[in-house]
């Protein structure tokens, strides 16, 4: 008998044991048990005296139950990382049970801890290098024994000289209020001296990187800037916006060199082309249109091409091109688009060209990044599928590892934050700037560093409190990155290590935290420059902040928010001044009221540096005429004479003691000068009566900021002179770059371009490998067919990189252009505007259970019977298309589409091989019924619901099981506020999505269950019918009527099922899940006729009335009849059908379908649309309808309500504006149909629907008429 062994050791070989018997080695496991129990090694149990028994193997493994047979493996898989996280392991990431040294999981501290190296060792080169420190060396090397060894051996690392632990060093200079809005854009020029800032309110602006003083506005915009750049020369910068429109200004005079109107919608990015072709460049801009456009300029004069080389890329309606990135040599640019696909062009051949379109995202790719160095061609994508993947040009086809969200470090269980999502998306991209490493940030706030040749995941960084939108690395230091995102923190990481360097937290005073919107180093590393919601701008880094301690937090020109007008080419001018905003003179510095900063803070603007003091105006601000209007004037020193407070005679006098002087001077022709001006320029009084106080700034409205009011007048000192106009139009608000620094990197770019060139040509000319590649690579060829997407998005965001912040939302509508996208040297001429923005109502709920909850085109209704149909989206004027009827519509989308293509299998294509759309998009059985019927539930608007949670939450379960689509646990609704078991609720909102599978999306609000009212809040959810799934939402008047019934234990009912009767008893009632004791949801046990037992809800049972006919076969059905069916329906409320009851409306309302189906305009929307003739219908279109589906649904008595009958009609007019270009023929008679037949049914005395049309014809010719003198009399330079 062997030694009694101790406890561990007992525990340890029934470990094993356990292991080898969940495992191959079952004999090995039988022999083991054997052997423990003849030796006893099997621990002994205690009883209550404290007793030792034997017990055999299966009593321990009995007593044990709580531990699996893997137990032992799990405890080895954690020793590990627990380990590393006391005494680091030399090679991170390695996880081995058979280490050794400091590898070992026996190792000490002792045993890490490296040796001190003194100054000779970092003199030793080995092969001509530095040596490399280890990666546990314990502190950064000191700086005299780098400095000695760079002395002797005339090299040193660049890690030993400035260790990452120097940049902690970096501070905070400023934070400057310079925006009225969010600021999205931040940009240094080339030589790092200069800053702009783009920002929602419309305007770039150019700060001083060395003292952040504000130097020039650069106005035009008309929208928010999307996105800016500066052009390689240091000579151009660049701005997009949603309005459509690129603008580009002169960097040295802000003078507008070019506006490019080339998309119909918002622009996306905004990229100069690095390559070098003699004297030609190109900037390219892509947009939500679904278009990238190549605009060609000449280098020297600075002239752009008026029409772009054009590319439109819509695989489906609403495509956008969200993202795009050059090499490094300019030679290929890539894009990623809403439609999951990459498209990569090529620039070195006469005109860009496409040569790839790669798709094995699944989902959107929201970021494309091409690799900082020309040795290879490489570029990341990232998706919101939750992949990125590292792309690769080898043999003839892109080559992709991927790089899966969801991986975590080996042997790491413990990583916080990896779950707090359950659908991981990539919210954006970096590269190291060495390219060893990409860094992705993802929607669970935690950055992931993978080796971007293995694709192994090497740092897992957390810290991030919110999503991360801005990676930044460092322009020389592969070590160093910074991340920033709408948590407001800003961190620098150190990639090497996986750790973090130092933090900075955006706190407003007195506003919370601001959200980090964007963020760039400077090109020589010490600074970077940062942009917030707030409109702020903060300037970081190393050094003392003395220069920056002279300027104030809050600097605008008084002349950034005055209106402009604009000429046919969308060149402006100065409303007020009549002139380009660069050639007026140097504006006044004030702060975001509109009060004028001190004068020696005026001394901070261009131009005025050198001005006496009596010419730095000490106030501007707002006074009030005699006339009882506020309007901005020059305010000087209080005084007691109120006729002389204003400074309009001391301004007339300097101005003329100048102007005199100058005279003298023979510089200028004399000008008069005894004038001043009022309001809107005319000549006025020079005593015009002050009714307030002169030295205050008055606001015109409190809600609106004090510089954006200040407009309204332009005072004499501000009239500028020739020989003002002359100095102004010579300064230089940006330098160029110097001529030695400027052709070295052009030089540099040739050459990446000319490698960039090689590698393609070498690659192309391999033989293609179609061998199986490993798991991680997934090849994908070029010019290979779309992958369409599981859902259509209608709707996009003027920031597309704000996923999250769904508050309000603009939709796309408008027949699309080629599948197959088209290069062209000027715009495609009928195209319509592919992404009309629609104001949608917004839903101000906070609880959501979809991304898209804040989308939905429809209604929210009042409290009431009564609820009023959805009113009409207005819409921006659009170019008109040359179809004439919905058939030619759709007819030349489908011709377009069916353009020869290889023709693929995949699950969820959008057609079949034969051409026919995949059943599975096809819009399903219980939305297109005709029929009312008690289940499924279709809901309809106004319907009042009670709402089980319990229901809702089997139906999530069901779904994540079966992986139908994604759901975002977080956001549903009971994850969102306090829901009890059943909520008392109100339908105000519906939305379709398109499938597969098909979605109903809800918005319900809460009615108050006294008085019925809605209470104010509200939430949304999102579903569709599903086998096995009950019903988790029903009709208060069925709930009621069941609760009246009170079944008893013992009671017969029965219930319909498959359009049978069939009878059970029931057996007992009790909470269908303990945690909701007062749910009456599936609360009863019954028992039916055929001995099965189930769960049931008392709406769903039936009493059995006297007479009533068995079945001759216990346990069977009875065939259900009409009148029964007809009984158990929805029965209307007085007032739902308005003065009428719902037969006389219904009858009356056929009556006029029937009559408005006679009128030629009316007959595209007679029948269904056609799939097999326009497949695409189904893929676009969620909830289809049609003049006859709805008289059949008046026929049957489907609409519980005239406001359901309103909402659907609504649905004719939505489906044609979706499908089909918002200004075309078919959208325009589909109007005509809706309002003709919602005018008919709203006014319930009519019966004659024809003269309902001609009413309606008669006001839009009326209409027209009234409008045409406007657009005659419109000028060709209009006010903006």
């Amino acid at each position: 008998m062997a030694a009694a062994p101790t406890q561990i050791e007992a525990e340890l070989y029934y470990l094993i044991a356990r292991f080898l018997q969940s495992g191959p080695c079952n004999k090995s496991a039988q022999v083991l048990v054997q052997e423990l129990e003849e030796h006893q090694l099997i621990p002994r149990r205690l009883d209550w005296e404290g007793k030792e028994h034997r017990r055999s193997f299966e009593d321990l493994v009995a007593a044990n139950a709580h531990i699996p047979p893997d137990y032992l493996l799990k405890i080895c898989e954690r020793i590990g990382p627990l380990l590393d996280k006391e005494i680091p392991q030399s090679v991170p990431g390695v996880q081995t049970l058979l280490g050794v040294g400091r590898q070992s999981l026996l190792r000490d501290a002792k045993d890490c801890k490296s040796t001190l190296w003194n100054g000779s060792a970092f003199a030793a080169l080995h092969r001509g290098r530095p040596p490399e420190l280890p990666v546990n060396y314990v502190k950064p090397p000191n700086v005299v024994n780098i400095t000695s060894a760079r002395q002797l051996t005339g090299c040193s690392r660049f890690s030993h000289i400035f260790p990452s632990s120097a940049y902690q060093h970096i501070k905070m200079h400023k934070r400057i209020l310079g925006h009225l809005s969010s600021v999205y854009c931040v940009a240094f020029d080339r030589s790092g001296r200069r800053i702009f800032t783009g920002s929602d309110d419309c305007l770039v602006k150019i700060w001083a990187t060395d003292d952040g003083r504000l130097l020039a506005t650069l106005r035009g915009h008309s929208a928010e800037i999307s996105d800016m750049a500066v052009n390689y020369e240091n000579t151009l910068i660049a701005a997009g916006s949603c309005d459509k429109v690129v603008r580009v200004w002169c960097l040295r005079t802000c003078a507008p060199v070019a506006v490019l109107q080339g998309h119909s919608a918002s622009i996306t990015s905004i990229q100069f082309c690095p390559s070098t072709k003699g004297t030609t460049r190109y900037l390219t801009s892509t947009g939500a249109d679904g278009t990238i456009c190549f605009w060609q300029w000449h280098v020297k004069t600075m002239k752009f091409r008026d029409r772009p080389v054009k590319f439109t890329e819509r695989s489906r309606p609403g495509v956008q091109i969200s993202c795009s990135s050059f090499s490094s040599g300019g030679m290929f640019i890539t894009t990623g688009s809403t439609d999951h696909v990459i498209r990569i062009y090529y620039l070195g051949s006469e005109i860009p060209e496409k040569i790839a379109e790669l798709e094995s995202h699944t989902d959107k790719v929201v970021a494309v990044q091409f690799c900082n160095n020309g040795d290879s061609l490489r570029f990341v994508s990232g998706s919101r599928d939750g992949t990125a993947r590292i792309w690769q040009y080898q043999q003839q086809e892109w080559k992709s590892i991927v790089l899966d969200m969801a991986t975590k470090m080996t042997g790491n269980n413990l990583q916080s934050g990896e779950d707090k999502v359950t659908k991981l998306k990539v919210t954006m991209v970096a590269w190291d700037r060495y390219d060893t490493t990409v860094i992705t940030a993802v929607n669970n706030f935690l950055l992931k560093v993978w080796n971007s040749v293995t694709g192994q995941l090497l740092h897992t960084l957390s810290g991030h409190d919110d999503e991360v939108f801005v990676l930044e690395a460092h322009p020389f230091d592969q070590r160093i990155i910074l991340s920033a995102g709408h948590d407001g923190n800003i961190f620098i990481w150190d990639l090497d290590r996986g750790t973090k360097i130092r933090n900075y937290f955006n706190m407003i005073e007195g506003q919370g935290h601001g959200a980090v919107f964007d963020c760039k180093f400077s090109p020589d590393g010490n600074h970077f420059a940062c942009t917030d919601s707030h409109g702020h701008l903060l300037l970081f880094g190393f050094g003392c902040s003395k220069y920056y301690e002279k300027i104030p937090d809050q600097m605008f020109f008084h002349t950034d928010y005055r209106p402009l007008i604009r000429d046919a080419n969308n060149y402006v001018l100065d409303e007020q001044t009549q002139q380009a905003p660069h050639l007026m003179p140097p504006p006044f510095l004030v702060d975001v009221d509109g009060n004028p900063h001190p004068t020696k803070f005026q001394r901070l603007v261009p131009g005025r540096e050198n001005c006496k003091d009596e010419q730095l105006i000490p106030q501007l601000g707002y006074v009030a005429n005699g006339d009882g209007e506020v309007v901005e004037q020059v305010i000087g020193q209080q005084t007691n004479d109120q006729d002389e407070s204003i400074l309009d005679g001391i301004i007339r006098e300097l101005q003329r003691e100048q102007d005199l002087r100058l005279i003298n001077e023979g510089d200028i022709p004399h000008i008069p000068i005894n004038r001043s001006y009022s309001a809107n320029g005319a000549l006025r009084s020079p005593n015009m009566d002050v009714s307030s106080s002169p030295n205050i700034g008055l606001r015109r409205s409190g809600q609106i900021e004090g510089v954006r009011q200040m407009h309204n007048n332009a005072p004499r000192s501000q009239m500028a002179t020739e020989r003002d106009l002359m100095a102004w139009s010579r300064r230089v608000v940006v330098n160029e770059l110097n001529t030695g620094v400027s052709r070295v990197q052009e030089e540099c770019r040739i050459a990446k371009g000319d490698i960039e060139i090689s590698l393609y040509t070498v690659e192309k000319k391999k033989k293609p490998s179609y061998t199986t590649q490993r798991n991680d690579y997934q090849p994908s060829y070029g010019r290979s067919l779309r992958r369409t997407q599981r859902k259509r998005q209608h709707t996009y965001q003027t920031r597309s990189n704000i996923e999250h912040n769904s508050q309000a939302s603009c939709q796309t509508s408008g027949v699309q252009e080629d599948s197959d996208s088209s290069s062209e040297e000027d715009e495609t001429i009928g195209t319509s505007d592919a992404s009309v923005e629609d104001p949608v109502i917004e839903w101000q709920s906070e609880s959501s259970s979809s991304d898209s909850s804040s989308e939905y085109s429809d209604w929210t209704a009042d409290a009431g019977i009564n609820l009023q149909p959805p009113k009409r989206q207005t819409r921006q004027a659009t170019r008109k298309i040359c179809s004439s009827s919905e058939e030619e519509n759709l007819k030349s989308l489908e011709d377009r589409q069916k353009k020869p293509k290889q023709t693929r299998k995949k699950k969820g294509g959008l057609l079949s091989m034969a051409g026919e759309p995949n059943e599975e998009w096809f819009a399903p059985q219980w939305i297109l019924d005709t029929i009312p019927r008690r289940s499924p539930f279709v809901p309809q608007m106004g319907d009042e619901l009670i709402y089980f949670r319990q229901g809702h939450e089997a139906y999530v379960r069901a779904v994540r099981k079966s992986k139908i689509y994604s759901l975002n646990l977080q956001k549903q609704p009971w994850n969102k506020m306090d829901l009890r078991e059943q909520e008392f609720v109100k339908i105000v909102g519906i939305k379709y999505e398109v499938g597969p599978p098909t979605l109903c999306c809800l918005k319900l609000a809460f009615l108050d269950p006294i008085s019925g009212k809605m209470t104010g809040e509200s939430f949304s959810i999102k579903y569709h019918d599903m086998p096995d799934v009950i019903d988790f939402l029903v009709l208060h008047q069925f709930y009621n009527e069941a609760k009246e019934r009170n079944w008893q234990i013992g009671d017969r009912f029965r219930s319909i099922i498959d359009d049978a009767w069939w009878f059970g008893t029931v057996e007992s009632q009790q909470p269908f899940q303990p945690e909701y004791p007062d749910s009456s949801f599936q609360c009863y046990s019954v028992h039916w006729d055929n001995n099965e037992r189930e769960k049931m809800s008392p709406w769903d049972m039936e009493p059995i009335p006297e007479g009533t006919a068995f079945p001759d076969e216990v346990g069977a059905g009875v065939p259900v009849s009409q009148e029964e069916l007809t009984a158990l329906l929805y029965k209307p409320q007085e007032g739902e059908w308005g003065a009428h009851s719902r037969d006389e409306e219904c009858e009356r309302v056929i009556q006029g379908i029937n009559h408005l189906l006679s009128l030629d305009f009316a007959s595209p929307f007679a029948v269904p649309v056609d799939l097999s003739a326009y497949p695409l219908y189904c893929t676009v279109v969620a909830y289809p309808t049609d003049l006859n589906t709805i008289r059949r649904r008046l026929e049957n008595r489907f609409y519980r309500r005239i406001s359901a009958l309103m909402w659907e009609v609504r649905y004719i007019e939505h489906n044609a504006r979706t499908f089909n270009e918002p200004d075309s023929p078919i959208v325009k008679a589909a109007k005509i149909v809706t309002d003709v037949l919602l005018r008919f049914i709203g006014d319930q005395s009519c019966t004659d629907i024809l003269d309902t049309y001609n009413k309606i014809k008669a006001e839009e010719l009326n209409s027209t008429d009234a409008e045409e003198p406007v657009f005659r009399c419109i000028p060709e330079m209009c006010w903006c």
